[in-house]
Formats: C-alpha cells, structure tokens, sequence
C-alpha cells in the first residue's frame, strides 16, 4: 500500500546484452594490388581466436572502455564501436572490457565493431567493410581466406591449431606500415608481405624476432602489421624470458 497516495511509479525495465568480440590472427598475408582510391588489395588467411573482448550493451548513449587493454583507446567519433552503431542507425551504452591490446595486429576494434553488427542484427558484409577493412571478416570468424581489399570473405574448413602470440610493449600503426610499403623495392618476405614494411616503420620489431626465436626454438612470423609476433605451439614457459611483453596461448574456434 503506497503511503503517497496516486499510483506507484513504473518500474524501468532495462535491457542488457552481453556480446562477445574474438581476436582475429592473420596467418598469411600477399599485397595483390592497390585500388586507385589507395585501398589494398588483399589475399590473406585468417582465423578467429579464444581470445577475446566482452561489450556489455545497454540503453542510453555513450562508450566505455575498460579492461587490461583499455590503456591508450580513443572513446571518441573514431572509436569502430561508435562507427559500426552510426552504420546500422542504433544508439546503445557500450561498455567495451578489452583484453585484445590495439595496435598488435589482432583486429581488436574491428571485432567489437563486428560484435555490435551482431547485436544490431546485420550480416552485410557491404556494411561491415564501411566500417573498416578487417571488420567483414570479424563479422563472419571461424577460419577464411579474404580477398579484395577485406571485403570478400570465403569461409574454409576449421583447422584446430594452437599459437603463442607474443606482444611486445608498443604498437604499430596500420596506415602507417601500408605507406611504407608502398614505398620498398622488394617488398615480400615470408609468410606476410607487411613484415618488412611494419620493421621499417618501427625497427624494434626485428630484435623481438630474434629473441622469440632465441627462446622458442621456433621462427616468429609477424600477426598483419604487427606489433603481435606469434609461433605454432603452446610455448607460455617463453613468458619469463620475455617479460617486458604479453604472452598468450590461444587457440583457434569455429
């Protein structure tokens, strides 16, 4: 019985979503062309990983970033989040928990960009790839090869394959790594034709190389434009070795 008189006031009910955002590994990457826009095109394998962010999705307006990895993340305009809810017309309170570092090459807003695609309910491809290049595959996951400047996405069988990814503590910046390589005379080497471009654009990728295989046995090959270096096998015993940087055993999902 209200002790106010008049009629109680209605309760708000509030709707939350929790959508999870994978990590995505580029295993191989060739440079096939550039667009006359300037875009690059791509022919790349890539696959999703068990590591992951958490966007905890709720009514309102706004963007919050937090997590071990949040250090350094703009909130603003720019943020893919923000881009991927003007893309569908949605308004929602983001609170994004980041555990994939930006700046390492594993695709971390792109995938909470791919996330709020998700929620809002949108698998257009043609949608995803206005919001950002890696973002159609985030979209898709599993395993893929992915051609045309990221757009075009062809799912293949799932591969179960375990990885260390060594991240060292500094980023690269993607846009910067692919102007360099526009740049170079010879510009494939191994796996990936960025990794030459990305030590150019910063050099202290090359000793980080040396040490992984120092310590792992194993020859590192460089995650897209880095800064993530990562071999086969799970090879967490190299944490200690390698402490300045984050060392994580993943394993790819479907």
């Amino acid at each position: 019985m209200s002790t106010h008189g008049g009629a109680s006031p209605a309760r708000l009910h509030l709707v939350v979503d929790v959508v999870v955002a994978p990590a995505k590994l580029t295993v191989s990457l060739r440079i096939t062309g550039v667009r006359d826009d300037g875009y690059h095109l791509i022919d790349a394998e890539m696959v999703s990983l068990d590591l992951a962010d958490r966007l905890t999705i709720s009514e309102g307006d706004g963007l919050e970033v937090v997590g071990p990895a949040a250090a350094g993340i703009a909130s603003g305009d720019s943020n893919l989040v923000r881009r991927a809810l003007s893309a569908v017309g949605r308004r929602a309170h983001v609170r994004v928990e980041k555990h994939i570092r930006a700046g390492a090459g594993l695709g971390g807003g792109s995938s909470d960009a791919a996330a709020i695609l998700r929620w809002a309910g949108v698998d257009d491809l043609a949608v995803a790839a206005s919001v950002g290049a890696d973002v159609p595959f985030c979209l898709v996951g599993g395993r893929a090869r992915v051609t045309g400047i990221g757009e075009v996405v062809e799912a293949l069988p799932f591969i179960p394959c375990t990885y260390t990814i060594i991240t060292p503590p500094f980023g690269v910046s993607t846009a910067e790594v692919y102007r360099v390589w526009d740049t170079l005379p010879v510009r494939g080497v191994g796996p990936n034709d960025l990794e030459s471009a990305a030590i150019k654009v910063q050099p202290r990728l090359a000793s980080w190389r040396d040490r992984i295989l120092r310590v792992t046995g194993s020859v590192a090959m460089l995650a897209g434009s880095g800064s993530t270096w990562f071999v086969e096998g799970d090879h967490r015993e190299a944490a200690d070795a390698l402490a300045a940087a984050t060392v994580v055993v993943v394993h790819t999902i479907s």
